[in-house]
């Protein structure tokens, strides 16, 4: 075997359609193209979406509803979760660094601590926002909740 002697495996390359050279080829005169009309022509494109006259389907369908741009969206953390982080790290204090570091939330999530399970050795919770029932849970239990 050498350089010179190498080729693709057998029916593994096709050869391209080759339009327009003849009548003799079966794919002369119109080229593949049919007869006439825009789709013959060069330069033809339709329009995206364009259905042949028929309303379009992003027309046919209702619009609704919208895109509040003043809303700010929380990272929800249940206490149940805050505690199972408390007992693996042995953290007495939670804060969004903590949370991040224990891949918890990102860093530019804002956090909501929401009041599902309870807490038992935590002193202090710092979040964007809390629940009055995660509030109640806290304090509760002797600690405090600070909103950052």
């Amino acid at each position: 075997m050498k350089l010179h002697t190498l080729k693709p495996a057998d029916g593994s390359v096709k050869s391209s359609k080759r339009v327009g050279r003849g009548q003799g080829s079966g794919m002369g005169g119109t080229s593949t193209r049919g007869h006439k009309g825009a789709k013959s022509r060069s330069g033809y494109k339709t329009k995206v979406g364009f259905e042949g006259g028929q309303m379009p389907l992003q027309r046919r369908i209702p619009k609704f509803g919208f895109k509040n741009i003043n809303r700010v969206e929380f990272k929800p953390i249940n206490l149940d979760t805050i505690q199972q982080l408390a007992e693996k790290t042995g953290a007495t204090q939670v804060d969004p660094e903590l949370l991040v570091q224990n891949g918890l939330a990102s860093k530019n999530d804002l956090i909501k601590i929401l009041g599902r399970g309870e807490l038992k050795a935590i002193q202090l919770v710092k979040a964007h926002a809390f629940s009055k029932s995660a509030v109640d849970a806290i304090e509760k239990t002797g600690g405090q909740v600070e909103k950052i």
